[in-house]
């Protein structure tokens, strides 16, 4: 059976910590060896630290902080995450970015941790892990300043649309696909742009415990999304791009060891 590597889970904080040995050793049952938890403030991402080294070569984290926080980033955020980033758990920076959708902090704070959080992963030669939502335009703005010095980028839970899509994959990011493209109602213009992200830059992830696919059958009883659904994923974005799924597992598998630089 194919690897899969989950490139995005929210474990921290989320219905899932309690239960982590099981949803760990359950991903591993369906051939998902390794994912990332996300850290999307200092204290999640310290707490994601303490998590991963309980799991190691299983689970992986970022360290940053989401546009939801972004009104918590003070003068001295940068350096308290430069030395996050000193643990070998962390493998990307984020998850940053600007969220336009909810606006859960002033729009200028996100630019602004959006912004020092970039230069940051410039400075640490480190990958940067993105969000993005209802914020095209200024994202690219602010993300085109520090493109070129950047290792490798992703922008995570890709939802956007043609003309998003043909901009990001000319600042050459990996996208992160998740089930929403599973979703009959919201993911139909996402399954028409599948196929045509690049093999070299596809990456896919669940999200958990969010956006659990709305095609599967039969229904799982819970309703939270769980990494151990990733192939699931993975088969119904291959059947998209018309690619057999063992092939396409392996060529989001490598995508994702690349970025984060890890062994493959």
């Amino acid at each position: 059976m194919p690897e899969y590597m989950d490139i995005a889970v929210n474990l921290v904080g989320s219905s899932l910590e309690k239960d982590i040995q099981r949803v760990v050793d359950d991903a591993a049952a369906q051939s998902v060896t390794s994912m990332v938890i996300i850290g999307s403030h200092i204290q999640e991402s310290e707490q994601a630290i303490s998590l991963c080294e309980q799991f190691p070569g299983q689970l992986y984290c970022t360290a940053g902080i989401h546009p939801h926080h972004a009104s918590e980033w003070q003068t001295d955020s940068a350096d308290i995450l430069r030395k996050l980033t000193l643990s070998p758990s962390v493998i990307a920076v984020g998850e940053c970015g600007l969220d336009y959708n909810r606006d859960f902090s002033p729009r200028d704070m996100q630019r602004k941790a959006f912004a020092e959080q970039l230069a940051l992963a410039v400075e640490l030669k480190m990958p940067v892990l993105m969000h993005e939502r209802d914020a095209h335009d200024d994202f690219l703005a602010i993300l085109k300043e520090y493109r070129s010095d950047l290792p490798a980028a992703l922008l995570h839970c890709f939802t956007g649309n043609k003309q998003s899509l043909d901009a990001y994959i000319e600042l050459d990011l990996y996208l992160g696909v998740t089930g929403w493209v599973c979703d009959e109602r919201r993911g139909q213009e996402l399954a028409s742009l599948v196929p045509h992200i690049p093999d070299e830059r596809i990456l896919i992830e669940t999200d958990s415990p969010y956006l659990l696919p709305r095609s599967m059958r039969p229904k799982p009883k819970s309703s939270k999304n769980e990494p151990k659904y990733l192939p699931y994923i993975a088969q119904y974005v291959a059947a998209l791009r018309q690619q057999n799924i063992n092939d396409f597992a392996e060529t989001s598998y490598r995508n994702s060891r690349r970025f984060f630089g890890l062994e493959y």
